[in-house]
């Protein structure tokens, strides 16, 4: 039978684990791979999948996409299976916070999106889909990315109350807070009106 202290150290190892697993710099050694050199050195400087797209490769950026979203979702799968929720969720932070501070590139790293809903699909998949439609909705109503990422993940917290109760909406609370924090030159873009927008149409 596991005791208190015992439960405290698995958690401990889970978001260890989760960290680890989030701080694998894909979008870095992808492009590199590629031949596309450093990421870093265009755009934002991030190792995210909205940065790769600034290569010009799509298929690039979608592979980050990808593999950012399934390095928040498999440690969290992993926890849930050996452990409880309160694993999952120490998983799920960890791996959110390797991606934004990855200790391999000096805790730069990427803005966390992909892997919260990564995070989001491993440990209550329904609010994955709150925050899809969501950011959908936000980002053709207002064609700006970062704004539609800044009210999805406000909307997925209140949603984790209503679905799990007040530790998912703490969970929630808190990897939204810091996606504001990762943001923050955006939302200074935002209100000066100046932040890039985005486009549903086909170019010609």
């Amino acid at each position: 039978m596991l005791t208190i202290s015992d439960m405290d150290f698995f958690i401990i190892i889970f978001l260890i684990l989760g960290y680890f697993f989030g701080a694998i710099p894909f979008g870095l050694l992808l492009t590199k791979a590629a031949g596309m050199g450093d990421v870093r050195a265009i755009g934002s400087g991030s190792i995210g999948a909205t940065n790769v797209l600034r290569t010009g490769s799509k298929k690039m950026a979608f592979a980050t996409l990808l593999a950012d979203v399934l390095k928040g979702a498999i440690p969290v799968l992993i926890a849930l299976y050996f452990a409880e929720q309160n694993h999952a969720m120490a998983a799920g932070f960890g791996a959110f916070i390797g991606h934004i501070f990855p200790i391999w590139l000096k805790f730069k790293g990427g803005k966390g999106v992909a892997t919260y809903l990564g995070v989001l699909f491993g440990i209550l998949w329904p609010v994955a889909l709150v925050f899809a439609v969501t950011w959908l909705a936000t980002a053709y109503l207002k064609k700006i990315s970062s704004l539609a990422a800044l009210v999805a993940c406000t909307v997925v917290a209140i949603a984790g109350y209503f679905l799990s109760g007040w530790p998912m909406f703490v969970f929630l609370a808190i990897l939204a807070i810091i996606i504001f924090w990762a943001h923050r030159e955006n939302i200074s873009r935002i209100a000066a009106g100046t932040e890039s927008k985005i486009s549903f149409s086909k170019s010609k």
